[in-house]
């Protein structure tokens, strides 16, 4: 998105004059959409926007989209759908054209990239009044002092911040951490099950086909990010651990996370085309972990943790009854012990991974904001 943030709708340089103060009886303008990202989550959102609209529901409209080659004007009224193909199509040099006078407080700026410098902006926006719908984890769970930023200008600025997109694909995960201590309840420990990818990777291995060609089928279906290492690496849940327990009011550092990667040192410098070759010196190490999971009645899951004694992401054996056992195939599954469910926790799962669930969950936030 680098490119575009210059002229980026509601970027600081472009800040307009006050909005004076509305008349009593005066209803506020309606808020506008500026979206960040085009990519799979971001067509999906477009496309459900689009949907809604036609079946009657009142969806805010589009003022700009863009992504890091291009910004199309949408203030025209013109179809998203063809406004988005365009700036799809836009060639790599394209200079992105000016967005007008940039957004007013009120606006919904939706965030569907995974790009640190659109994180670094959230605060600025919500400062102004500017409301932030995302899926982009660099927010709040990037550095303790991004989140933290956030959380102020929100409260500063009027700006409402919708991240349920960010953790569980929209499961409504930390809607209940918050309602929790916002009743007065204490958190002591959360599990999670936080890869769809990774769920599935797992939920399918048993040592009887190695976990490279697991991993190449899930890359050709979808499953994966591009480049998988993303995923194996452990640091797509170190992210959403992060959120997790900064709501539940733990305020960890981005290095309080301790994470066990998959990847081995050859992955890790591989480049991407060359990934096919070095992906199997996975193979016999995890083979064997598989191999004494299976005696013991167990399943091997990637699962983030955080309590009392500390945070952590590793490849864990869970033995029958375990909460995180229930989740099959891309379900996210989600444990949290409390002063409430200190015996038996409460248990969320649903499906973690998906282009449609993600854009939901877009929608469910912008709904909220603009209603």
């Amino acid at each position: 998105m680098s490119a575009v943030l210059a002229q980026a709708p509601g970027s600081p340089s472009q800040a307009g004059p006050a909005r004076p103060a509305l008349a009593a009886g005066v209803r506020p303008p309606a808020p506008r959409l500026a979206l960040l990202g085009t990519g799979t989550v971001g067509r999906a959102f477009v496309d459900r926007c689009e949907r809604l609209r036609a079946m009657g529901h009142a969806v805010p409209r589009f003022a700009w989209l863009a992504n890091s080659r291009a910004c199309h004007d949408a203030a025209g009224g013109d179809d998203a759908t063809a406004g988005l193909a365009a700036i799809i199509a836009a060639p790599r040099e394209a200079v992105p054209s000016a967005v007008g006078d940039g957004l007013q407080p009120g606006d919904v700026v939706v965030d569907a990239t995974a790009s640190e410098a659109v994180a670094e902006r959230h605060a600025g926006w919500l400062g102004r009044g500017i409301h932030v719908v995302t899926a982009n984890k660099l927010g709040a769970g990037g550095p303790l002092v991004r989140a933290g930023a956030i959380t102020q200008a929100s409260a500063r600025g009027g700006g409402r911040y919708g991240d349920g997109a960010t953790v569980g694909a929209g499961l409504p995960v930390l809607h209940c951490v918050r309602a929790l201590i916002a009743g007065g309840d204490r958190i002591h420990a959360v599990d999670g099950l936080l890869s769809g990818s990774l769920g599935w990777l797992f939920d399918r291995f048993d040592g009887s086909v190695p976990f490279s060609e697991l991993v190449a089928a899930a890359a050709t279906g979808g499953f994966t990010e591009p480049d998988p290492r993303c995923d194996l690496s452990g640091e797509d849940i170190r992210r959403k651990l992060l959120i997790l327990a900064r709501a539940a009011g733990f305020d960890l550092h981005t290095d309080d996370v301790a994470v066990e990667s998959l990847l081995t040192p050859a992955l890790s410098a591989s480049p991407v085309a060359a990934l096919a070759a070095v992906l199997p010196g996975l193979d016999a190490g995890l083979a064997v972990r598989a191999q004494a999971a299976a005696s013991a009645g167990c399943v091997l899951r990637m699962v983030g943790r955080v309590d009392a004694h500390g945070a952590r992401v590793a490849l864990r054996s869970l033995p029958p009854g375990h909460a995180l056992r229930g989740g099959r195939g891309t379900d996210n599954r989600v444990a949290i012990w409390s002063d409430r469910y200190r015996d038996q926790p409460l248990i969320i799962q649903g499906p973690g991974a998906g282009a449609d669930v993600t854009a939901a969950a877009l929608l469910d936030d912008v709904l909220a904001i603009a209603g």
